[in-house]
């Protein structure tokens, strides 16, 4: 009871300690990227070595069943040099130690056809994961570049959306409004200035003026045309 107790707390912690973990590579990819690439590099190193325990397995074999297998073929010439010098108690011998040579030699072809597969499948894993290894540093590099860009963008945006104007525009819109009172204040005082008594009195003398000045303009000519005409008529 107390076992299962405290397996679903481990379990519990691993699930918290996963989310965790997740967090925090989301909100920090290169790590995600970085813990990634390190797990298939272990793999990789792990692989690596049982790849080299299967060839040099395969390299045993190999050597093992040269070794048979020159064995099998002095075994053979000895038989054939037993028969024809009727030793048949030593043929007898040599028969039975080809016998065995030749089921060994058998197996130990057929163990190192199967080391040489097995090694030839971990060499293309190794490959193939050393290739995924290189990609992945790759897709890091230009992910990473990628965000980079993006969040360069979104703080622009930020930016962008944080400068307000509208301080600014209030302020010159005061201004603008200040300064139509202004004129407008100065219109209405010379439209007044213009309507009121004085200033109509100060018009109306002005032409009275002009009229006062248009007749001894007309008088002075009216003198010197009749000076002209008494001039002529003494002639």
């Amino acid at each position: 009871m107390a076992q299962g107790f405290f397996g679903r707390l481990g379990n519990l912690w691993r699930g918290f300690l996963s989310l965790w973990i997740s967090d925090v590579e989301r909100k920090n990819p290169e790590i995600a990227y970085e813990n990634a690439i390190n797990s298939m590099i272990e793999k990789y190193s792990a692989l690596k070595r049982a790849t080299a325990a299967i060839i040099r397995r395969r390299e045993e074999l190999e050597q093992r069943h040269s070794t048979q297998s020159r064995e099998l073929a002095q075994t053979n010439a000895d038989l054939n040099t037993a028969v024809e010098t009727n030793q048949d108690d030593l043929a007898l011998v040599l028969i039975q130690k080809k016998t065995l040579l030749e089921a060994e030699v058998a197996e130990l072809a057929a163990d190192m056809d199967a080391a040489m597969k097995d090694a030839d499948t971990a060499k293309a894993s190794l490959l193939q994961i050393q290739g995924e290894i290189k990609k992945l540093k790759a897709e890091k590099d230009a992910m990473l570049a990628k965000l980079q860009s993006a969040q360069a963008r979104i703080r622009i945006q930020e930016q962008l959306e944080g400068l307000s104007v509208e301080g600014e525009v209030k302020a010159l819109d005061n201004v603008r409004e200040h300064i139509r009172t202004t004129v407008a204040q100065a219109n209405l005082d010379k439209e007044l200035a213009e309507s009121s008594l004085d200033t109509k009195l100060a018009q109306l003398r002005q032409k009275t003026g002009e009229v006062t000045a248009r007749q001894q303009l007309e008088q002075l000519k009216a003198a010197a045309a009749a000076k002209q005409l008494g001039q002529k008529k003494t002639l």
